[in-house]
């Protein structure tokens, strides 16, 4: 509690964002630490909270993935790691309400953003160059996610609402429980979500079966082809429970209030790389040989469980002085962890207990983030220009303990100072920020030589006696300064038709997985080794953006062109394009005996069937567009609108091969009917096929992903409301696998998908 009474007394914040859409596109207003205009001349979208709250629940990225320029990296139905322009990663930010959240997700590709979805306000996404205003390294952009729970403004008049939802993919349900009211002077908020998804179907056809699968398995064949053909992936289940309560004081003089999150789920794995290679499958053969042995999946139960709590003070204070007019200011103390865990199958028979101990059960892996952030906002504006100087200060602690620690301890200290002006010169508008972050990030690595790490009995004892099995540590201290700016010049051509460019260069230190990784790491089915001599990426992007809107047609082009030097990539090491020589000297082999080859060269570096990979530095390009035009309807009853957008991003080394996992081109087709307290939606997202594929990558096939939804409000109770929503999502049951994702070949998206969902408001 102390280190809460000092927070409030040091009163500071970064980053309060609160962005409001106009009802036409190209308007939107925005107040926030660094951005307070009426027009802001940048790539933004501000969605509307019940985007979220009407349709399917679903991850954070599957949620956004049909916004131009915006894609997701999945894994599974849990998880889905948002994409902005190709990049991802430490690239791209989320913030919840304006504050970095600092979960875990940035160290696996198979953990789940700490976000819940429900009762929120706007989700803001910000692509291009002024994203680096609103947090350090975003050379992609930001996703914020924005809630009342601490509230700026008083509640008028007490709100109860309790919702329910179905979903036929996964025999899931969800509910949700909301409050507010204003108590004797304060704003008191309340949610509930419970979310229970089993494991989602998948069209026919999904599921490949390579012949030589079932080299080994000549007794199960046909029953095991059976199992995987029940038309469920695996492991694709999750369950959530998320609570929310807040308390503000609003007056003349701002608002302050402090809020308490807590996050619990429970959600399975689809695809876990096996480093312990044929000895392994031979024991999971034998295992599995008799009919009689498979229960109703057939194979390990792999899942991991989170919990997250945290702690946020959050307010505004009106100064009005000769120089400051207010300070903004925010605290935020979040713990995280994450355990991944494997159960092994219910045998039915006694006999099967040899067996089950000579293959010894997987020891749990915890990764675990401890966050303090704190920062202040001074408003320091005057008649003639906006301008805001930000001060942030961030200690943050990662851990790994288990049979899969593949970092030793790291930690990563942060300050910031930051300065924003806008104001007119003329006929421009113009726009510019800076930013200067010192970055300290600690953290140690174990020296062993790569082809002795891996014996037949390494598995459970690696994460405990990390350091005393791999021999001696070396430890390191990155103390380092990044500089950041952004430059935005807009223009009215005419009424209707406006144009901005915009440049950007911004600094980005590796992070800590980057500069320690060294283990394996299951779910990229990789042995990953980072770099503690990695440098800084620096990145040059410029953006123009053309805006077009008379009322009843509107038109938006943007195209950008990003240069990143010093580009981090995790980079298979067989494959490794930054030594042809090399490669060229083993294709040969490669391609004779593609599978004789992995085997043997798994076996000489000691990882069993893990590939080994690098994060590794090269110069690499991104370049790309997004267009959208549509037209509305007056139809007299109601309103038709109709839409098309496209989003290409071509991503390139300098020594032109291509940047892995880049998503393919896509055509968004939307159709929105709306009538009083009607709305009906219709949209097919066309995805085209990624033949540009890095090394290592196959070909991806197109897809089309056709999703509709009917909501309509009915009077309820007093002054209350009932909204009912029924929603489908791949209408076509596609066969459908995203290119970004590292499991996409075992892991294909879910088929055709049913849904109620109703909110009841009194």
């Amino acid at each position: 509690m102390k280190k809460y009474l000092n927070a409030i007394i040091v009163l500071i914040a970064f980053h309060s964002i609160n962005v409001i859409s106009q009802d036409d596109v190209e308007e939107i207003v925005v107040s926030s630490a660094f951005i307070d205009t009426s027009e802001i001349n940048n790539p933004l979208y501000v969605i509307d909270g019940s985007e979220f709250s009407d349709g399917a629940t679903t991850s954070l990225g599957d949620a956004i993935d049909e916004y131009l320029g915006v894609s997701i990296a999945d894994y599974g139905a849990a998880v889905g790691q948002p994409i902005i322009r190709g990049m991802s990663g430490p690239r791209v930010k989320i913030l919840k309400n304006g504050v970095v959240n600092r979960d875990v997700s940035g160290l696996g590709v198979d953990h789940l953003n700490d976000v819940d979805l429900h009762d929120i306000s706007q989700v803001e996404i910000v692509k291009g160059p002024s994203s680096l205003l609103y947090a350090n390294g975003t050379i992609g952009g930001i996703i914020n996610i924005v809630d009342d729970c601490i509230s700026a403004l008083n509640y008028e008049l007490p709100e109860i609402s309790v919702g329910y939802e179905t979903q036929s993919v996964n025999d899931g349900n969800a509910e949700n429980f909301n409050f507010k009211n204003n108590i004797n002077g304060f704003n008191v908020n309340f949610g509930y979500k419970n979310i229970d998804f089993g494991n989602y179907d998948i069209p026919s056809g999904a599921i490949l079966h390579e012949e030589e699968d079932h080299d080994d398995h000549d007794d199960h064949d046909e029953d095991e082809h059976h199992d995987e053909d029940m038309g469920f992936l695996n492991n694709s289940d999750y369950a959530v429970e998320a609570t929310k309560f807040g308390i503000s004081k609003v007056g003349d003089w701002g608002y302050v209030g402090f809020s308490v999150d807590n996050l619990e789920s429970v959600y399975g794995i689809p695809f876990h790389g096996d480093e312990h290679g044929d000895e392994h499958g031979d024991e999971h053969g034998d295992e599995h040989g008799d009919e009689e042995e498979h229960d109703e999946h057939g194979e390990e139960r792999i899942f991991s469980t989170t919990d997250s709590e945290s702690f946020t003070i959050k307010g505004s204070y009106n100064i009005n002085g000769s120089l400051i007019n207010k300070i903004d200011f925010n605290y935020r103390d979040s713990d995280y962890s994450l355990t991944e865990a494997h159960e092994e199958e219910e045998h039915h028979e006694e006999e099967e207990h040899d067996e089950e101990e000579e293959h010894e059960e997987h020891a749990p892996t915890v990764f675990m983030n401890e966050a303090v952030e704190y920062g202040a906002t001074f408003d320091i504006s005057n008649d003639s220009s906006t301008q805001k100087v930000v001060v942030n200060f961030v200690d943050e602690d990662n851990s790994i303990v288990g049979e899969e620690a593949f970092m030793n301890p790291a930690n990563s200290k942060e300050f910031t100072i930051g300065y924003y002006l806008s104001k007119d010169i003329g006929i421009y508008d113009l726009d510019v920020g800076f930013r200067h972050d010192q970055i300290e990030r600690s953290g140690s690595v174990s020296e062993e030589e790569h082809g002795d790490h891996h014996d037949d009995d390494h598995g459970d004892d690696h994460g405990d006696e990390h350091g005393d099995e791999h021999g001696e540590v070396d430890y390191y201290n990155i103390d380092d300064s990044t500089n950041s700016f952004a430059v935005t010049l807009g223009r009215s051509l005419t009424d209707n038709l406006g144009v901005s460019l915009g440049y950007a260069s911004v600094e980005r230190l590796p992070s800590s997985i980057e500069l320690f990784m060294n283990g394996p790491h299951m779910a990229t089915g990789r042995f990953e080794v980072g770099d503690p001599n990695l440098n800084s990426e620096t990145s040059n992007n410029f953006d123009i953006t053309f805006n077009f809107d008379n009322g009843d047609f509107y038109a938006y082009a943007s195209f950008y062109i990003t240069d990143v030097d010093n580009y981090i990539a995790l980079i298979d090491e067989e494959e490794d394009h930054m030594d042809e020589e090399e490669h060229h000297e083993d294709e040969d082999e490669h391609h004779e005996d593609e599978d004789e080859h992995h085997e043997d060269e798994h076996d000489d570096h000691g990882h069993g069937n893990l590939i080994h990979a690098n994060y590794m530095q090269e110069d690499a390009e991104f370049d790309g567009y997004e267009i959208e035009f549509g037209r509305s309807f007056d139809l007299g009853s109601g309103e038709l609108a109709l839409s098309f957008g496209r989003d290409v991003v071509n991503a390139e080394f300098t020594d032109g091969h291509n940047v892995p996992r880049i998503n393919p081109a896509r055509n968004i087709y939307s159709l929105v009917y709306t009538q009083d307290d009607l709305l009906f939606k219709l949209m097919l997202k066309d995805v085209e096929k990624q033949n540009d594929f890095g090394e290592g990558e196959t070909a991806t096939d197109s897809y089309q992903m056709l999703n509709t939804r009917l909501t309509k409000t009915f009077n309820a109770i007093g002054n209350g409301e009932l909204k009912v929503s029924l929603f489908a999502n791949n209408l076509l049951d596609e066969v459908a696998r995203n290119h970004s994702s590292f499991v996409k070949d075992e892991v294909p998206l879910p088929g055709r998908n049913y849904g109620l969902k109703f909110n009841l408001t009194f």
